[in-house]
Order: structure tokens, then sequence, then C-alpha cells
């Protein structure tokens, strides 16, 4: 059986539940490049590179802040833009009406304090007169 196990060996590849030890690694980088600083990085390897940017199915995007935007500006499908515009045009609506309202109060606050400064002086004068006869 020992023989057995001797012929069935191969040479080539050693004994296989006893692998090699594997060497330790080397230090993560011996460049000193990860301690420069962006401008000096730029300097020293010639380095002028921006924020990422793509181009997919004609619309330009470019990453800046941890976000995609579009070249144009924004970061919202057409659809979403669409829908914001409603609600702008619905918001500047209710805005119109309520300034309205506002300045219809305002009118009817006025004429409120006008008649009530009236009826002020009609009180003072109805006592001036109620004096005099006595």
């Amino acid at each position: 059986m020992e023989d057995l196990k001797k012929s069935l060996r191969m040479p080539l590849f050693g004994n296989p539940f006893s692998p090699k030890k594997v060497p330790p690694r080397k230090s993560a980088s011996l460049s000193s490049l990860h301690t420069l600083d962006r401008s000096t990085r730029e300097i020293e390897l010639g380095l002028e590179y921006g924020p990422p940017v793509m181009n997919i199915g004609g619309q330009v995007l470019k990453f800046e802040e941890g976000q995609w935007i579009t070249e144009s500006g924004g970061n919202v499908s057409s659809r979403e833009v669409q829908r914001l515009k409603k609600k702008n045009i619905q918001l500047e609506e209710e805005n119109n009406v309520l300034k309205l309202k506002i300045e219809l109060l305002l009118d009817m606050l006025t004429e409120t304090t006008v008649e009530y400064h009236l009826m002020e002086k009609e009180v003072e004068d109805v006592k001036t007169q109620h004096r005099r006869k006595k």
C-alpha cells in the first residue's frame, strides 16, 4: 500500500498537503507621492486632471461633490423637470391669490380703523357737548 502511495505521488508538484510558506508582503508603498498634497503632485508629475467626465447617449455627465451632474447644471431627469415646472406654476398662482387676499385684508383693516377713529371722535364730541351743558 505504501509503495502504491509513493508511485502515485507526482514529484513535480511535491506533497499536496504541505504547501510552501508564503513570503511576507512588502510594505504598502515605497513611493512618497501619496503623502504629497494635490498641487505638489500636479507640479511634480505634470498632471492636470479635473473631475471625471463621461458621455452617455449624448448626455455629458460630470462627477462633482459626490454626485453625477449633467453639464447643463442639473442632476434630475426631464420628467422631474416638467413636474417641478408644473409645481412652480401652481405655487406662483397660489402666491398671487394670497397676495390679493392680503391686499384685501389690509383694505378692510384700513376701513375699519378709519371707522373706529371717526366713532371715537364722535364719542369725544358728545362728551365735550355734555360737559358744556352742565
